[in-house]
């Protein structure tokens, strides 16, 4: 594949002095400069050819120049920093035709319309926002989704909160969702003197791919209810934490076969499309 020795692209830290891209808490950055650190993220999302990718939140674009390197047919870059938009504009440069910059806020740009064929999102997410980003991605309609998979960057104890299985403590709201739809996995960790600035923990590489159709029928807006209701009081019975969701909660329980007195890290992610869908059915005054 093209290397930076090839396109002509300076080094990513001569990059982040000319244009004097300092690291914004505010905005999550965390900029990953080693080559063949994202190089082995890109790799890690599978043959690229024939494939448009996403990314979401390049920076002074580290993990972009990796993507098209590896073979990416076309990546749209979504990007909020104005200043990292040069460096990004230089890339594109060099990879004629190949790269599109999408200047903009990723949470309130729809990805779907910016790709035509096979795609896949891969990204070193920004930290404040990548927790939200991958709950919509999950929750995409209609399933599948428009993505072939998701190869994203987290901290590593989000990683670890996506893929726990039911009776941990890590097991919560966003490893139902994402074991309901998708087949997750961790595939790396990289360490935080990797990053500028360095980030206060590990970062974790996760892989999600889309299950043809969910774990279990359930509607996506009632099964996040439910669930952020039965994890909003984690050590209180459910009949006691689904409270916040419906006066009485017993009915619902009864209904989808579950023991009132079950704590929510106990149930497993069909009984939480059970309940959901007990919570959809369930009668209106």
């Amino acid at each position: 594949m093209t290397d930076d020795r090839d396109t002509g692209l300076p080094s990513l830290r001569e990059v982040i002095a000319q244009h004097g891209l300092d690291a914004k808490k505010s905005l999550g950055q965390n900029f990953l400069l080693d080559l063949n650190l994202t190089g082995r993220i890109a790799r890690a999302a599978g043959p690229l050819k024939g494939i448009t990718v996403v990314e979401v939140g390049p920076g002074p674009g580290g993990l972009t120049r990796a993507l098209l390197a590896e073979g990416a047919e076309h990546v749209v870059a979504v990007e909020r920093d104005k200043r990292c938009l040069p460096a990004l504009e230089d890339i594109s440069a060099a990879y004629p035709g190949r790269l599109t910059i999408i200047e903009g806020d990723a949470l309130e740009t729809d990805m779907r319309s910016l790709v035509a064929g096979r795609a896949k999102i891969v990204a070193n997410l920004p930290y404040n926002i990548a927790t939200p980003l991958l709950i919509g991605w999950l929750q995409t309609e209609p399933w599948p989704p428009w993505y072939e998979s998701l190869t994203l960057m987290f901290q590593k104890e989000v990683a670890e909160r996506i893929v726990a299985p039911p009776g941990g403590k890590s097991y919560g709201r966003l490893g139902v969702l994402a074991q309901w739809r998708t087949r997750p996995r961790m595939l790396f960790d990289i360490d935080r003197r990797a990053f500028t600035p360095p980030p206060a923990i590990t970062s974790t590489v996760v892989e999600l791919v889309p299950l043809p159709k969910p774990a279990a029928p359930a509607d996506p807006r009632c099964l996040e209810l439910v669930v952020a209701s039965a994890f909003g009081q984690r050590r209180k019975m459910l009949r006691a934490a689904l409270k916040t969701l419906v006066p009485d909660p017993l009915p619902l329980l009864q209904s989808a076969g579950i023991d009132p007195t079950t704590r929510a890290e106990q149930l497993s992610v069909a009984q939480f499309c059970l309940l959901a869908e007990a919570y959809r059915m369930r009668p209106r005054d």
